[in-house]
């Protein structure tokens, strides 16, 4: 069996990074106080932001609420991280949830909000 060459080019590794970058861009809310979810409860997502596998997550579990707000930044869009995520609740989980998303979520959310790089700066102490 040969295996047949992509009609296209592989992006570089760094093209990839900026296509993604770009993408997860385009995607924020223009402050973070505009991050208006809940802090306590359950919250059923959606089927466009999870199409397979756990949707529901309680918030008064710390690995629950972890990996909703995973779930959220790479996959909701400006909608979604509006009605999903929560301003304070972010800003709490930055130092350890920024170790647990992409590089990409991570370097446009703390570009956009030097707030959360303060919150890990804060906690490294």
């Amino acid at each position: 069996m040969t295996v047949q060459p992509f009609p296209f080019p592989a992006p570089a590794p760094q093209d990839a990074f900026a296509v993604l970058y770009t993408q997860y861009a385009q995607r924020m809310p223009e402050r973070l106080e505009d991050l208006a979810g809940p802090t306590r409860g359950v919250v059923d997502l959606p089927l466009h932001v999870v199409w397979s596998g756990r949707r529901s997550y309680g918030l008064e579990q710390p690995r629950s609420r972890m990996g909703l707000y995973r779930t959220v930044l790479a996959e909701g869009q400006r909608k979604d991280l509006i009605e999903f995520l929560n301003r304070d609740l972010l800003i709490a989980q930055w130092p350890v949830l920024r170790t647990l998303i992409s590089r990409p979520i991570r370097d446009v959310w703390e570009a956009a909000f030097p707030e959360l790089t303060t919150a890990t700066a804060t906690t490294a102490a």
